[in-house]
C-alpha cells in the first residue's frame, strides 16, 4: 500500500522508526483492519473506544490483534512526543507484513478539519449508490475511496451520502449521517453500517438531552421533507448539511442540531480534561 505517514517518526509493534524509511507499508499483505484517532492537546480522544472497535473489525474478519490495549496506548503517547505534535489524526493499522508476521503500526496522518464557514454555512453533499461487503468491520478499501474522491471533485462536494439497492441511506463514505424530521433524530440501525466512535457519544448526547432518536434508515424520496440533516466523524464533530444534491436544507439554524453540536463539544472537553488530571 501507499505510504501515509507523516512527521518524523512512526511505531511498529513499539518500535520508533524514522518516515525515511516507509518500505514496511510496501509489504502489507491483504486489506489491514484500522482506526483513526484525533489528538487534541496531545490527548487521544475516545481511545477505549476507538481501541474496543479496532478489535471488533478484527474479529469480524477473523483476526485477533496481538497487541494490547496498554502497549498501543504506550505507542501512541512515545509517538506524540517524539514528533511534538499535540494536535493533529493518527491512523492505527494492524496488518501482516511479509516476512514478519502481524505488525501494529501507530502513525501521523495528513487531517483536513472543516473551517469555521462549514459550521456557519454548511456543507454540499452527493448521493452515492453504494453498499459496503462488511459494514461493521473497519477495512481499507482503496478502489472504493478514490472512486468517491473522484465523485466528490467533480460536484465540488464534502461528502457523499451513500444509497443502497432499495434507494435508503446508510451512512456517509467517510461518517454516520443522521438526518431531522418532525423534531426526531433519524440515523441508520445497528448492524448496517460502521458505528462511529463519534455517533456513539451524539446518541449518548441525545439521550441526556431528551431527544428521541429513531435508528430507520431515510429514503432518498423523503430528503425533500427534511428539516435538517448532519455528517459525524472523528475531524468533523457535528458538521451540519447545508445541500443534498439540489435539496436545500436549514440545518445550521435547526435547535435540535445546534443543541447536539455543543453536547458532543462539551463531552469532548470533558474527556481531554479527565486525562490531564
Amino acid at each position: 500500500m501507499k505510504p501515509e505517514a507523516i512527521k518524523k517518526y512512526y511505531m511498529a509493534n513499539g518500535r520508533l522508526i524514522s518516515t525515511d524509511d516507509l518500505d514496511i507499508f510496501y509489504s502489507i499483505e491483504k486489506l489491514p483492519i484500522y482506526e483513526v484517532i484525533r489528538v487534541i492537546d496531545g490527548i487521544p480522544l475516545f481511545l477505549e473506544d476507538h481501541l474496543e472497535r479496532m478489535r471488533i473489525s478484527g474479529e469480524l474478519v477473523g483476526v485477533s490483534i496481538n497487541r494490547s490495549d496498554e502497549e498501543i496506548e504506550k505507542d501512541i503517547m512515545k509517538l506524540i512526543e517524539a514528533n511534538g505534535v499535540e494536535n493533529l489524526n493518527i491512523k492505527l493499522l494492524c496488518a501482516n507484513i511479509e516476512g514478519e508476521g502481524q505488525v501494529l503500526l501507530a502513525y501521523f496522518i495528513k487531517s483536513f478539519y472543516p473551517p469555521e464557514e462549514y459550521y456557519r454555512d454548511g456543507i454540499h453533499t452527493i448521493l452515492f449508490h453504494h453498499e459496503r461487503e462488511n459494514p461493521n468491520a473497519k477495512v481499507l478499501k482503496y478502489s472504493f475511496k478514490e472512486e468517491v474522491a473522484k465523485k466528490l471533485e467533480e460536484n465540488k462536494a464534502f461528502e457523499a451520502l451513500l444509497v443502497n439497492n432499495d434507494g435508503y441511506i446508510t451512512e456517509g463514505s467517510r461518517s454516520n449521517m443522521f438526518f431531522v424530521k418532525e423534531n426526531k433524530i433519524y440515523t441508520a440501525p445497528k448492524g448496517t453500517v460502521l458505528l462511529g466512535i463519534t455517533r456513539q457519544h451524539i446518541m449518548e448526547v441525545c439521550k441526556e438531552l431528551s431527544i428521541e432518536v429513531v435508528e430507520e434508515n431515510i429514503h432518498v424520496d423523503d430528503l425533500d421533507r427534511l428539516e435538517g440533516a448532519f455528517m459525524s466523524g472523528t475531524s468533523v464533530n457535528v458538521l451540519p448539511i447545508s445541500t443534498i444534491e439540489d435539496i436545500r436544507l436549514n440545518s445550521v439554524n435547526n435547535h435540535i442540531i445546534r443543541k447536539i453540536a455543543k453536547g458532543y463539544e462539551n463531552k469532548m472537553k470533558e474527556y481531554i480534561k479527565s486525562k490531564t488530571l
